[in-house]
């Protein structure tokens, strides 16, 4: 059999709709009456299963542990879908012995041959699960609202894959979007940042516009693409799908599936750990030492909420930090942060006083044309102001009689250049 087409729905930052538009999606194909294998990366807590309104008693999770196996916690939903909860368990098998590793990516490879696709409803942000799922599976569909912190977040996602030697083109699908405009603006936004400071360019996958109905959907865990065909909401995920199948028409499909991915990551990994007795002591990364005092911090936090004093200390600090060295990737890192608070517990009056600090400060490092065209005209010589040179042209009284004696037609430079003569010949 041939392997299936594997896709992994992914974005830069959480809220973005990639559960939603991933578990849609998958429903849709099956509609279509394809075999569909939806795995539920995103988190332990299987998110897709909660859309659809079933709770899983058991996980990857368990399997990795030894308790079941992949089999007995296969969900079916509607049109014969089949979800695997937890699948972001995976990442587990790399801590493992290699035989029993091996004894789960081989379990896993024999389910996956039996489908036609398989989507994987990846984890949010950079956590390297989330990256091994991107590049096991063939294409890469990248979610994006048009809210500005998740376009950045999206492009750090791009960045940080393109640096790891990912060669694919990803593709983009612009969820939550006003109409066909707002989108291909986004899209174009992203890829145009893409091409500039990456050198490379993105697909348009296209977009699913914002509706009452999906909103609901999610509320009421009933996806819509269980509404009936002619329903617009499920027209954009059948419309999605075309989407789809075109863009992997475009490409072989690949000789190996997830599974195989995975296994090649675990042979590449250093020897397994020593006992704790004899191991040598870890040298912990620059990345682990900072995800570590993060962690401190947050603790810290949670035991004192009410100290604001202890917020400033701590902030300012990171933010001297980050304004050592003032450059593109500073700037990205704050648009980031403000991006991420959540600004809607403020009252008013809070609110006012922070935009109007924040117009302020923007007033600082904005550099106007007019304060540059200024300093331009303050580096100009200054010239002297003019004055009436009595020693040329004589009593002022006696020019005003010379004048009116002059003919009406003589110009001024003739005047005063006869008149200079006329006064040094009498003197």
């Amino acid at each position: 059999m041939s392997p299936p087409r594997t896709i992994a729905v992914t974005g830069g930052k959480g809220g973005v709709g990639k559960t939603s538009v991933a578990l849609n999606l998958a429903l849709t194909l099956a509609r279509q009456e394809k075999r569909v294998l939806l795995l539920d990366g995103d988190t332990d807590l299987a998110n897709v299963s909660i859309m659809l309104g079933l709770y899983p008693e058991r996980t990857l999770a368990n399997v990795v542990a030894g308790e079941c196996r992949l089999e007995d916690i296969l969900l079916e939903a509607d049109f014969g879908l089949h979800i695997v909860p937890g699948a972001s368990g995976v990442q587990e098998c790399m801590d493992m012995e290699p035989e029993d590793s091996f004894r789960i990516l081989r379990a896993l490879s024999k389910l996956e041959s039996r489908y036609d696709y398989v989507i994987t409803d990846t984890a949010a942000g950079l956590q390297p699960a989330a990256l091994h799922m991107i590049a096991a599976a063939e294409l890469a569909c990248v979610v994006v609202t048009p809210d500005p912190a998740s376009i950045t977040d999206a492009f750090s996602l791009i960045k940080v894959l393109k640096r790891r030697g990912y060669r694919r083109t990803p593709s983009v699908l612009i969820n939550m979007a006003q109409g066909a405009s707002q989108a291909r603006s986004v899209f174009q936004r992203l890829d145009s940042a893409a091409r500039r400071h990456l050198q490379c360019s993105l697909h348009y996958m296209g977009g699913i516009w914002r509706d009452e109905t999906l909103r609901q959907s999610v509320l009421n865990q009933r996806p819509v693409a269980l509404l009936p065909v002619s329903d617009p909401s499920c027209r954009q995920f059948s419309t999605l799908a075309d989407m789809l199948d075109v863009r992997l028409s475009q490409s072989p499909a690949r000789k190996a599936g997830i599974a195989a991915y995975w296994h090649s990551v675990s042979k590449r990994q250093p020897a397994r750990k020593q006992k704790a007795d004899t191991a040598a002591p870890a040298v912990a990364s620059p990345r682990e030492r900072c995800l570590q005092a993060v962690g401190e911090l947050e603790a810290v936090f949670g035991q004192a909420p009410e100290s604001a004093l202890l917020r400033y200390d701590a902030f300012t600090r990171l933010f001297a930090l980050l304004g050592r060295t003032p450059d593109s990737d500073t700037v990205e890192i704050i648009q980031a942060g403000l991006g991420a608070i959540d600004w809607e517990p403020l009252v008013p009056e809070q609110r006012e006083h922070l935009a109007a600090h924040l117009r302020h400060l923007a007033d600082e490092i904005w550099v106007s044309s007019d304060a540059s065209e200024s300093e331009q005209e303050s580096s100009q010589p200054v010239l002297p102001e003019p004055f009436y040179d009595r020693i040329s042209f004589g009593d002022q009284d006696k020019l005003v009689r010379v004048l009116k004696e002059q003919p009406s037609d003589i110009s001024l430079n003739n005047f005063l250049r006869s008149l200079a003569g006329k006064e040094n010949n009498d003197g």
